[in-house]
């Protein structure tokens, strides 16, 4: 801080000030003393002589000498190009106006600042001379910077954005508003010997400066922990500055940096510790400045936060990936589970469609499997499988997807491939398959039965292709086993079997047509508890269909007929009245705050005139739209995203809840997720079916209901049968469960009556 000077005593010190300006500053009623105490500074400005004097504080903030009667050029050297004409046309435009202008200024001590300019009222005794205060507001600016940063890392950090997006933006943001010309991020990676090593991924400097042998070095450069000044930030955990970038040796690129002209640096660990003390150092951030620039400068007030935003969106990001590859991958083979492969071949059929090509499916069961298993045991079992699923990997060409479908059921997807190469496949894996096995010292031989189906000559849709594979699979198991066939929809067998199935089909949607008008369709509701206060949360209302004679058609058989025909929607709206009519007697009974979810058809959700009806419903049945919860799948809301999400968004403004079904079957990404108008979401049951006996499905629901506190959502467990599955839950921080376990579906009378003050335990 330069020397405090008193500026009324420049009256006599200055005999270049004009005489109105020497009366002024005489007069100046402030003290240079209490002015540094309060962190400000005064000009005065003459727009008779467009000249300006600034006290000790003031030219301090704009590096310039105190006391002078300065020309406005010689004030504003270090105020930032883009500032400076802004600045000077408030002066020159507009003198007498009032002035309140924020602007930079940046210098090789202190890098970038942000100043504010204000100008005073008027004195009266001197109306021709402006006077004023200068702050410096960075510490402001560096705090909503800080906001902002956190900010915008959580927008990426929910969405489908890469790591490299984050840290481009990140990099841009601190070069911009702190005065540097080039930084990067150092990520830690194995190299090809298997040792750790750094490495440059993402850099990005100022158009106008030309650093590209500079940048192109970084890129080519790796450093061992420890190797470097980049190396030893990350092992030492210790920020550090370079202040010649030319002569210091810890700096290992020091030949471009003098081609460039950079000369100083900061260098700074991403780095924290997270809740179980686990110590997370993904990389390095560095950068650099054609400046001399001192510890002093404003980056080290910002690292700390900076480095620990990167690191933890690094790991969460790692964690996104590990639970995608989780909720796709069999865990005993490594092969796509039975939902991904299932996600893999509807996506295969919509692109066959468009493009109107062809592709076949191969579908593998093991003959002679369960002997092994009971001969050997389950761990016996599972090396086959391991083996079998690595032979059956190493024959899919490329651009072909394998899957284990469950148990010893394995399929393979290919792309355009003709019946020709499909049979020579088949007779591959049927080799791969009689190869024996080798568990504890003894041979084990299976075969495999094949079917294969084709694109679209034995099926358009996903289930259609498994069958034919199925149906042609299994009359190889009929005639012996150990060899493949290929569908023929030209078969007698196949024609019966598809005439049966549509007259099936037609009759039960007709019954379905007067079931809507009589008495036939009712509703059950199945309990959610929250098992941390043991108290009915909400109930889920289920459709079920009885007929005449007393039999009940599976929801399973009549609702895809239902869609189908498109009764789904006449049946979607009985539902939902009669979920809001049942829902009034249950407030009548004192359930006031019971919330009713009701399932609901993608095509509900693409009609405008939705919100509207519900809440025409509501107000007939003196409702509160919060206690109506309305349930899609994400598979359902992924057919047509952009008119389904519109309606959802009016429904959530009119105070009806959402809540997305069978969530983390990987149908939807976390950046529509993060735009999705729902206040839950369920777990698929397949992952709580699994929970006592699968990692994966423990790592995957724990992160789900993490997902879901952080998005202050919901999270519903449902299909929980067994305490174990439900302990598991309680310790993974799910509360709301919903399952045979504590309640199966009942009847309204029976709700009330097992449950009339709404306790799971009486």
């Amino acid at each position: 801080m330069p020397e405090i000077v008193d500026v009324s005593s420049l009256a006599t010190q200055s005999p270049r000030i004009s005489p109105r300006l020497q009366l002024a500053l005489t007069q100046s009623p402030v003290p240079a003393a209490l002015e540094e105490a309060a962190s400000f500074g005064r000009w005065w400005f003459e727009p008779e002589t467009s000249r300006l004097v600034l006290s000790a504080t003031a030219a301090h903030y704009l590096s310039v000498e105190a006391g002078q009667y300065h020309r406005l050029d010689d004030c504003f050297n270090y105020v930032v190009s883009d500032d400076l004409l802004r600045l000077l046309s408030i002066f020159t435009s507009k003198p007498h106006q009032p002035i309140n202008s924020e602007f930079r200024v940046i210098n090789a001590t202190h890098g970038l600042r942000w100043l504010r300019l204000t100008s005073l009222p008027v004195d009266l005794a001197s109306p021709q001379l402006i006077s004023g205060i200068l702050l410096d507001v960075t510490p402001i600016k560096h705090a909503a910077m800080r906001e902002r940063l956190g900010f915008e890392l959580t927008e990426f950090l929910v969405g489908s954005h890469t790591l490299g997006d984050a840290v481009i933006n990140v990099i841009q943001l601190i070069c911009k508003n702190l005065g540097w010309d080039w930084g990067a991020y150092w990520a830690l990676e194995q190299s090809p010997q298997g040792t750790q090593q750094l490495a440059c991924k993402h850099f990005w400097h100022h158009p106008e400066h030309d650093l590209g042998s500079f940048g192109q070095e970084s890129l080519t450069l790796s450093m061992a922990p420890g190797e470097g000044l980049v190396g030893s930030v990350w092992k030492n955990g210790e920020a550090g500055w370079v202040e010649d970038m030319t002569s210091d040796s810890r700096f290992l690129r020091r030949t471009s940096a003098r081609e460039c002209r950079l000369w100083s640096g900061y260098v700074f660990p991403v780095t924290y510790v997270s809740d179980d003390g686990h110590h997370h150092s993904p990389g390095v951030l560095e950068f650099y400045s054609s400046l001399s620039r001192q510890p002093e400068a404003q980056l080290p007030n910002l690292s700390t936060t900076i480095g620990a935003f990167i690191a933890r969106m690094a790991q969460r990001l790692e964690q996104q990936a590990i639970i995608l590859h989780l909720a796709r991958v069999d865990e005993l083979t490594g092969l796509a589970n039975r939902s991904h492969f299932y996600a893999l071949l509807t996506q295969a059929c919509a692109s066959a469609a468009r493009a109107k090509v062809s592709f076949g499916l191969i579908f593998i069961d093991l003959d002679c499997f369960k002997p092994i298993n009971d001969a050997f045991g389950h761990e016996a079992g599972n090396v086959v499988l391991r083996e079998f699923a690595q032979r059956l990997q190493a024959l899919a060409p490329v651009g072909a997807s394998a899957g284990r479908l469950g148990g010893d059921e394995f399929a393979l997807l290919l792309p355009g491939d003709s019946t020709e190469h499909m049979a020579a496949l088949a007779e591959n894996v049927l080799q791969a398959a009689r190869t024996p096995f080798t568990y504890d010292g003894v041979e084990v031989t299976v075969s495999a039965s094949i079917g294969i189906s084709t694109f679209p000559e034995n099926g358009e849709t996903s289930p259609e292709l498994l069958r034919s594979a199925d149906a042609a699979m299994y009359r190889i198991k009929q005639n012996g086993r150990n060899g493949y066939n290929i569908f023929s929809s030209s078969s007698p067998h196949a024609l019966a079997q598809k005439q049966s199935s549509l007259a099936r089909c037609l009759t039960i949607e007709t019954e379905l047509h007067h079931a809507l008008h009589g008495p036939e369709l009712f509703l059950a509701y199945q309990p959610i508890f929250d098992i941390s206060t043991e108290r009915m949360n909400a109930v889920e209302a289920l459709i079920r269909w009885r007929r005449p004679d007393g039999t009940l058609v599976p929801p399973d058989v009549f609702i895809p007929i239902a869609e189908q025909s498109h009764l789904i929607v006449q049946i979607g709206k009985w539902v939902v009245e009669q979920a809001c009519r049942d829902l009034a007697t249950l407030r009548c009974a004192d359930f006031k705050n019971l919330k009713v979810h009701v399932n609901m058809a993608a095509s509900e959700f693409m009609s405008s005139t939705l919100p509207q009806e519900l809440r025409a419903l509501a107000t007939a049945f003196d409702l509160d739209p919060r206690n109506l919860s309305l349930e899609l799948t994400e598979g359902m809301l992924m057919k047509r995203p952009d008119q389904v999400i519109p309606v959802m968004r009016t429904l959530r403004q009119l105070g009806f809840e959402i809540s997305l079904d069978d969530f983390g079957m990987g149908h939807s990404s976390l950046a529509l997720l993060k735009n999705l108008p729902i206040s839950s979401m369920k777990i698929d049951r397949s992952f709580v079916r699994d929970l006592t006996y699968q990692s994966n499905d423990r790592a995957i629901v724990k992160t789900i209901v993490e997902l879901g506190r952080q998005m202050h959502l919901d999270v519903i467990a449902e299909g929980v049968e067994t305490a174990s599955q439900l302990k598991i839950l309680q310790q993974s921080g799910c509360t709301l469960i919903q399952g045979f376990l504590l309640s199966r579906p009942l009847s309204l009378a029976d709700l009330l009556t097992k449950y009339p003050a709404g306790r799971w335990r009486q």
